[in-house]
């Protein structure tokens, strides 16, 4: 009887059994999915990344072995010279950019020095860009003031390669004004791709660096100095030199004026 009885409860101990919660099912099937999923990605082989580069970063990995030269006073005669690998029969063109701060430039050269860092991969990048060179003419007011110029500005140069007999051709140069409040990359990428500078007439004055009258007697670097020693001075100092001036002039001629006039010859007898 007893085992009769037992064999009657044993479909409701399996039954009792498998009534787990539905929470924990759930739960055990998510696991279950989870390391399938995991072990499937681990089989799975991984896919490289792909990075979009943006095209100026482009031109600039391309162009990095283009050089700017930062021109001194005590170096841009050695480096603006038509470089070994240009055509000996023509012409090399030079693009100088002239920039400043706060001295020079008075703050207002940053759209224009930005816009010449981000167009120096655009002329980098086309196989017959010109070189480059860039003048600070707050580090470098002397050799600013021997040229005569002011930032911003492009200087584009036609450097010519000497003659078989030794002379030199003049130096053909293009002074190009830099807008400080619209310039931009490409403004200053079509000074080249366009040949925008043509429109230009050629800079022919005294203060030519190469071909020009001061720079030939050499009084360039003289007459600088000269330049920036005025700039320095205070703006009362001509005042007072020219007062000083005027009041010792205007005494030597109220002194002559208040002499006694010389003595007569003796009276007749």
């Amino acid at each position: 009887m007893r085992f009769t009885s037992t064999l009657l409860l044993l479909p409701s101990i399996a039954l009792a059994q498998d009534q787990q919660p539905l929470a924990d099912k759930v739960k055990g099937w998510f696991k279950q999915a989870q390391s399938y999923v995991q072990s499937v990605q681990s089989a799975a082989p991984s896919i490289p990344k792909v990075e979009v580069e943006d095209p100026v970063d482009a031109a600039a990995s391309a162009a990095e072995a283009k050089l700017v030269h930062h021109l001194t006073l005590d170096n841009w005669q050695g480096i603006l010279q038509p470089t070994a690998q240009s055509n000996p029969d023509e012409p090399e063109e030079w693009m100088v950019f002239i920039n400043g701060a706060n001295k020079t430039c008075y703050g207002m050269c940053e759209r224009a020095d930005k816009a010449w860092k981000e167009a120096v991969p655009l002329l980098s990048a086309q196989p017959s860009g010109p070189q480059l060179a860039s003048i600070d003419c707050d580090a470098e007011q002397i050799l600013c003031n021997s040229w005569a110029v002011g930032p911003p500005s492009i200087y584009v140069m036609l450097l010519p390669h000497v003659l078989p007999d030794q002379t030199k051709p003049q130096t053909t140069i293009y002074a190009v004004p830099l807008n400080r409040t619209t310039v931009t990359a490409m403004d200053i990428n079509n000074i080249h791709a366009k040949e925008e500078y043509k429109k230009l007439t050629p800079y022919e004055g005294y203060f030519h660096p190469f071909d020009g009258l001061i720079a030939q007697y050499g009084l360039s670097v003289p007459l600088a100095h000269l330049m920036w020693g005025l700039a320095k001075m205070p703006s009362w100092l001509p005042m007072v030199a020219i007062s000083l001036g005027t009041r010792t002039f205007m005494g030597r001629r109220t002194g002559r004026g208040n002499q006694p006039a010389p003595a007569q010859g003796g009276a007749a007898q």
